[in-house]
């Protein structure tokens, strides 16, 4: 199918459609990369070349031949301590304080459909769309053993990479790197793109050469952050939309990564994306086993357009999840901009009946309706309605809306804990934090430390308990800031530096739970409008609220930015008030009805309160939506014309796949 071992030159090739990817056990049992392009056939380790490079050292197995060094040889997963001395994918210390690791292959194994990796998203397929590559490396002298994970979906043209680590050396030893995908090339001169930002500017396009030395972005900040999006592109200097060689690199992951691309001394070119080693240690007993999270790659010989179908299709199919992978999702009008803090249930139920009357399907209730919750400062983790505000209930609530023919659905927030909360005065020990340490605030709340088994359910029976009470099929998870003052009053000493990671895989196991009790639930993440977009939480949600800057011609440069890795499904996308409350640009309805058809599509204002002419446009905007709702979904998305480049317009297509 996609996975092919040659017993002669003991090489791996992995096949797509369009994709060829070769990696070889060589005579001493190093795993070196040889290729990834353009499909072809053969054996391509004539692209290796062998020269005495001054002070390059030689393995021990090498003997006199000063040709062969780690520090030149392009490798599947290059280690620290054994002569290499770029960055590298993997650094552990030993049981004796050692930092070396030398992995030599000692086996393989390939199986029908695609791996799966437990407590973490991944992409999925059947036996009959994906093959699996599990080959075993094991360093002979400390007994560490390292599996590499290869999934091949040959008609997507993608490649996913994972690793997982098992001790079995004679004492614990600490991970202090681990990256789960590393590529080599041996020639080719790059540019890279990234994607990076701030609150309400998220994934701005960045290009710039790959010169000598290393180029890094991540985030230290307990998500994939607003600075950073995990994904990386590395293309040919003439590459352009519909022409040219590029690679992409996406992590399946939702908290702290690094990306790095260094040019060496010989001007290869190293890619890697993984895990952020800042604050990491993770440490493993005998026995123990750690698994990374997973890194999806694709190539593309036609441009990055082409490059963003691999991806889009990928994250379509085989990431994304639940009823709403396939079906039309409801127009919503959600009440932040509406109202902020200041509703109350008649409030909202006046709203709910003005957009039942021109076509919008839901109406979301946003922050506010919990606790004594007035501002932002207060209530957090209190998730009791607030019956002052909510006269009759919730349920009360709900039920009216749904006479009236439109859908309901919350907003939360689960992850946070305000210090002004009857949750906080109750169990303090349930923050992040430093003890003895006055904790740092971020729009005066904390973060739950997810570690804790017993804030999970906490947690999840908050929301859970919500959703059973009343007819709710929306949730808005939101999470308003990052994590800082690393602590946990829960963990012993040396674990502490695994509570990023922990903190990650809990959000996991929430969103799992939740998915799985309320298959028919249409989540939406959010972190701050678009913090946490990231293939992680599109396991879990279908779409994820794509910034808080609503403003139709801020967003054309940061959807234009956002299509580059995710389809338009993923997009959460809404027409907005003006002047728009985060710019404050006046910009015709229309051309925001259009900028936000280009994504899930609904209302971020009070439809009694807009101009008339505007509220009629209405009715257009959600029948053109139900025209198109099918193609925007699922068809094939072509970048035209780039505000960002131009400066004057944008232009964009959606064509059906037949």
């Amino acid at each position: 199918m996609g996975i092919i071992y040659c017993e002669k030159d003991r090489t791996f090739t992995l096949q797509t459609k369009n994709t060829t990817y070769q990696m070889q056990v060589d005579r001493y049992g190093f795993l070196l990369h040889l290729y990834y392009g353009k499909k072809t056939d053969g054996c391509m380790d004539y692209l290796l070349t062998y020269y005495d490079r001054g002070f390059s050292g030689n393995p021990y197995d090498a003997g006199e031949d000063r040709t062969y060094s780690m520090d030149t040889l392009p490798q599947e997963f290059p280690c620290y301590g054994n002569g290499d001395f770029r960055s590298t994918a993997f650094a552990v210390e030993n049981a004796d304080g050692s930092m070396s690791c030398d992995l030599r292959y000692k086996s393989h194994v390939i199986i029908d459909g695609k791996y799966n990796l437990e407590g973490l998203p991944a992409v999925y397929a059947s036996e009959e769309e994906a093959q699996t590559l599990e080959i075993l490396m094991e360093d002979p002298v400390t007994g560490v053993k390292v599996v590499l994970l290869y999934g091949v979906l040959p008609a997507q043209d993608i490649i996913t990479r994972s690793v997982s680590v098992k001790n079995e050396s004679s004492g614990k030893i600490y991970l202090n790197k681990i990256e789960s995908a590393s590529l080599d090339f041996l020639y080719g001169d790059y540019e890279l793109l990234t994607f990076y930002g701030r609150h309400a500017m998220e994934r701005n396009v960045q290009r710039v050469p790959v010169v000598h030395g290393t180029q890094k972005i991540g985030s230290v900040r307990g998500t994939s952050s607003h600075q950073y999006n995990p994904m990386m592109i590395l293309a040919e200097k003439e590459t352009t939309e519909d022409k040219g060689n590029c690679y992409a690199m996406s992590f399946v992951y939702s908290g702290c990564f690094q990306g790095e691309v260094l040019k060496d001394q010989l001007n290869q070119t190293r890619m890697m994306l993984g895990l952020q080693e800042e604050a990491f240690r993770y440490p493993l007993e005998t026995g123990e086993m750690f698994q990374a999270p997973e890194v999806i790659l694709s190539y593309s010989s036609e441009g990055m357009n082409r490059l963003s179908q691999n991806l889009h299709h990928c994250i379509r199919q085989h990431i994304c999840r639940g009823k709403y992978k396939e079906e039309i999702r409801p127009i919503l009008i959600n009440s932040w901009e509406a109202a902020y803090f200041d509703f109350t249930g008649d409030t909202i139920y006046e709203l709910a009946k003005a957009a039942k009357e021109v076509n919008i399907d839901m109406l979301v209730m946003d922050d506010g309706w919990f606790g004594v919750r007035n501002s932002d400062n207060c209530s957090l983790g209190d998730w009791k309605v607030n019956t002052d505000k909510i006269t009759g209930g919730l349920k009360h609530l709900v039920d009216e809306v749904n006479k009236i023919g439109l859908e309901f659905g919350i907003w939360f927030e689960p992850e946070m804990i305000s210090p002004n909360s009857d949750l906080y005065r109750a169990h303090p020990e349930w923050a992040i934090q430093i003890p003895g340490r006055e904790a740092t605030q971020s729009r005066q709340q904390y973060v739950l430390d997810l570690s804790r088994p017993e804030v999970l359910d906490y947690v999840y029976e908050s929301v859970a308990s919500i959703l059973r009470s009343a007819n709710i099929v929306y949730v808005k998870w939101d999470m308003n800031r990052q994590l800082s003052d690393l602590g946990s009053t829960y963990l012993e000493a040396e674990e502490q530096q695994e509570l990023f990671h922990r903190y990650v895989l809990g959000v996991y196991a929430l969103q799992e739970r939740l998915v799985t009790e309320f298959p028919d639930l249409l989540l939406e993440n959010c972190s701050g409008g678009g913090a946490r977009f990231d293939p992680g939480m599109l396991y879990y949600s279908p779409q994820i609220w794509c910034s808080d800057d609503t403003d139709a011609i801020e967003r054309l440069m940061i959807q234009e930015g956002t299509s580059l890795i995710y389809p338009l499904s993923t997009m959460g996308a809404h027409v907005s008030d003006c002047p728009n409350h985060a710019v404050g640009r006046v910009t015709p309805f229309e051309t925001r009805g259009h900028v936000a058809l280009a994504g899930t599509f609904g209302y971020e204002l009070d439809v009694t309160k807009i101009p008339e002419e505007d509220r009629k446009m209405i009715p257009e905007q959600t029948k053109m939506y139900h025209k198109y709702h099918e193609l925007v979904r699922e068809g094939d998305y072509y970048r035209i014309a780039s505000y960002r480049e131009n400066h004057l317009y944008d232009c964009w297509a959606v064509a059906s796949k037949d």
